[in-house]
């Protein structure tokens, strides 16, 4: 709730005594009632109220390469409120195939929705179809025999295949396909590189690796990974898991006691001791973003790549996860923490710069996608629900 809501919370509840104080002077709880409920219904509506754009358009035409969060930022200035920009259920919105190419977006501003005209193909072929018919009405008037003749109409039907997408799905695809966070030791005991043909010290494309421990009923196809660092938590210091880096995959040449696999994509150099793991099957899920409804107070305590601060796009840890309350799909803001004045003895509030989109989630820790910011993002920032 925001800090006008709250205040207007407290000027009710001040209101509320001093009615009640007059309430034994004669002053009817009917009246008292009534004024509660008018001093209150503003103050609910505020907090539910999403902003319409100054620039924004009547209507957009989808194309390809939209995504579901650009379109409602034409509109809006808090696209991630989806519920009350499309005027949908929220219980209905954790997969969304619904939009597509064609399709014609029409802002409601006196409701301050967005809703969903005929799609531009479906209005060609309405107007080749009653143009056909006058002719058929022409031709079948003009026919002594009075048979009307019948020709095939086109339907246009829209493919899951061909709906656009909440967020660019070419900037999380290979997070959703990577194990990434794993617990301590969760890559020990499985399938490891024990040696290398001509014993080279290290292997990229098309190498031939040798593997022990390899099952033979989890197919052909295997990732590599090398365990990285630890993830603490910068508050309670409890390690919430560790990150394995990518490092590339495999295919089966030979099952054996010591298998033979031939290294078919390598983006960081391949060694013995690195440890294979069999694809994970999880597919890109369309989620639409929404605000969580639980308080979410998270960090950033890894910016993947190894760098110390992030731009839009990029990929960031935090350090909550589904056991506090953290769902794909979700929505947080990013702030940064207010610079102390030393010489004014004061530290300043801290700022809201951006907003991120969490697309994956673990147990202790998720991975989020920043779409908008004004600043770097820096380890240690706070996201909390917007």
């Amino acid at each position: 709730m925001s800090n006008a809501v709250l205040r207007r919370c407290w000027i009710f509840r001040s209101s509320l005594y001093t009615k009640l104080n007059f309430h034994a002077s004669g002053v009817s709880m009917q009246k008292i009632i009534i004024s509660l409920i008018c001093c209150l219904l503003p103050a609910f509506a505020l907090a539910d109220t999403v902003k319409i754009r100054d620039d924004a358009p009547d209507h957009h035409i989808v194309v390809q390469g939209d995504t579901l969060w650009d379109i409602s930022a034409k509109f809006f200035n808090d696209p991630w409120q989806w519920p009350q920009i499309w005027d949908i259920n929220k219980d209905t919105i954790s997969d969304p195939h619904w939009i597509y190419p064609g399709n014609v977006i029409v802002l409601d501003r006196s409701r301050g929705t967005l809703r969903i005209g005929e799609t531009a193909a479906a209005e060609a072929v309405k107007t080749e179809s009653a143009d056909a018919g006058k002719a058929e009405d022409s031709t079948a008037s003009a026919s002594k025999s009075g048979i009307t003749k019948l020709s095939p109409r086109v339907r246009v039907l829209a493919s899951d295949h061909n709906a656009i997408p909440s967020i660019p799905g070419s900037d999380i695809g290979s997070f959703l396909s990577r194990p990434l966070i794993i617990e301590k030791d969760g890559l020990s005991g499985g399938p490891t590189i024990v040696g290398t043909y001509e014993q080279r010290v290290l292997l990229g494309k098309d190498d031939i690796a040798y593997v022990n421990g390899l099952p033979v009923d989890k197919g052909l196809v295997w990732q590599v990974y090398r365990p990285g660092k630890k993830l603490v938590d910068p508050d309670s210091k409890e390690v919430l898991g560790y990150e394995a880096n990518y490092l590339g995959e495999a295919e089966v040449q030979k099952f054996d006691s010591i298998s033979t696999l031939k290294i078919t994509k390598a983006i960081q150099e391949i060694n013995k001791g690195d440890h294979l793991t069999h694809p994970a099957d999880e597919a890109i899920n369309n989620y639409l973003p929404r605000a969580p409804e639980n308080k979410i107070a998270a960090r950033v305590i890894s910016i993947y790549g190894g760098v110390s601060q992030a731009g839009q796009y990029s990929i960031i840890t935090l350090n909550k996860g589904r056991r506090d309350g953290l769902e794909n799909g979700h929505v947080l803001a990013l702030y940064s923490k207010g610079e102390k004045l030393k010489r004014e003895k004061i530290t300043l509030p801290d700022v809201r710069y951006g907003l991120i989109f969490v697309f994956r989630t673990f147990d202790k820790v998720a991975y989020a996608l920043v779409m908008q910011t004004r600043l770097p993002v820096q380890l240690l920032d706070t996201a909390l629900t917007p």
